[in-house]
């Protein structure tokens, strides 16, 4: 049976620039061309044919939400190795104004009865999944089995069992799958990987994340348990977690939090947690404080304290605008489009059958942590992360 037919909530959720600007890669220098955040190293023969012939590899988004119609279909008229070759939807209105304005051929449209027979269409090579947390690992599993290369939102799954299903899944199918990490291509998140991993002003101490909003209710799947699998800290958390993971290169080794206060415990809030404060600890004693929230306007922030100075991002995790400095000046960095990156990327990896920077492995892993900080919170008490997925963006490692 489709879930979407499970549950009223799942019913009513189904009712600038090109990428030739130049920019700064974490351990290479500045390079021209339309593929710039790729070492030259990485332009293998594929993909150099590919650019030089003009084939896109084709790209069906499934689920046509603010993400899909605000970021993603925009980024797909920017990349230069993947383009916008399908929709799956299940509001024809929705269905009819994207045909007009990206020109889909009608056999390129798909709703959620109909999702399957993309298997039989060569126009898409990659089904991009942007359906609540919920439903992604029934929609990444049915991706494999059409044997088609997969990107699935963040974050992965709500459960680790979740995620090893879609993992064993895509590892059948032999085709690559990937999660929608976008910050890791961001050059401002890239220096602050360069600068953390490598140690450029000393080793770090400690590090501050912030990452959150006052929630209205548009979107009603984020606060439903079952869609969503929690509140803000798998929506907006995880960008903390992740972006201390890789700015400190290294994995916690146990982790602490608390609930933050509920406003509304029987009305918005009645489901998930408001907000969440959490603690992670590594092997050599430095410390990660994070937060999160549905209930307030936080800090866009991302800041490490060091042996010899600082650096930080503020703001640190949107879709454009971040800024970064140190303590020896600003990161003076461009701004880029950040999904067009993150899909051409993987596009890349496709061609020239490469591992993808950001794996089912890496999502599965982010999944564990935020698990541990979860019971961390309801049991009062250290939680230890010594057993999670091993998986880290090293620089140097590319």
């Amino acid at each position: 049976m489709n879930r979407f037919d499970s549950s009223t909530s799942r019913r009513e959720f189904m009712r600038q620039l090109s990428l030739g600007l130049s920019a700064t890669l974490v351990g290479t220098s500045a390079l021209g061309g339309p593929l710039a955040w790729l070492p030259e190293s990485s332009y293998g023969p594929a993909t150099l044919d590919a650019l030089q012939s003009g084939r896109q590899l084709g790209v069906a988004l499934v689920g046509l939400g603010k993400y899909s119609t605000g970021q993603l279909a925009p980024a797909l008229q920017q990349t230069k190795l993947c383009k916008l070759a399908g929709i799956v939807t299940g509001t024809p209105e929705k269905a009819a104004k994207w045909k007009q304005q990206y020109r889909l051929p009608n056999q390129n449209i798909y709703d959620y009865t109909t999702f399957d027979r993309i298997a039989d269409n060569p126009a898409i090579d990659i089904i991009y999944i942007v359906l609540p947390v919920g439903l992604h690992a029934e929609y990444v599993e049915r991706a494999a089995r059409m044997g088609k290369h997969v990107i699935c939102e963040k974050p992965m799954a709500p459960t680790t069992a979740d995620c090893r299903r879609m993992i064993s899944a895509m590892q059948k199918s032999g085709k690559k799958f990937s999660i929608g990490y976008r910050l890791h291509f961001e050059p401002h998140h890239q220096e602050m990987m360069r600068l953390g991993q490598q140690k450029i002003l000393g080793p770090i101490k400690s590090l501050v994340a912030d990452n959150g909003f006052r929630f209205n209710n548009d979107t009603p799947w984020r606060v439903d348990k079952e869609l969503s699998g929690g509140g803000p800290l798998m929506d907006m958390g995880i960008y903390c977690l992740q972006g201390v993971v890789y700015t400190k290169g290294e994995l916690p080794v146990s982790v602490t939090a608390k609930l933050a206060p509920n406003p509304d415990p029987k009305g918005l809030f009645r489901e998930v947690e408001a907000g969440m404060n959490w603690q992670m600890q590594f092997a050599d004693g430095s410390v990660a404080d994070c937060r999160t929230s549905y209930a307030e306007n936080l800090n866009s922030r991302l800041r490490a304290e060091t042996a010899k100075g600082w650096m930080e991002l503020q703001p640190a995790f949107g879709y454009g605008g971040i800024a970064g400095r140190t303590s020896q000046g600003p990161m003076n960095l461009q701004n880029v489009p950040q999904q067009a990156r993150q899909m051409d990327d993987f596009a890349d990896c496709i061609l020239n059958d490469k591992p993808t920077r950001v794996p089912g492995e890496m999502g599965l892993r982010d999944v564990q942590l935020l698990q541990a900080i979860y019971r961390a919170a309801e049991t009062g008490q250290q939680v230890s992360t010594k057993d999670i997925v091993s998986v880290l963006d090293k620089v140097g490692s590319r």
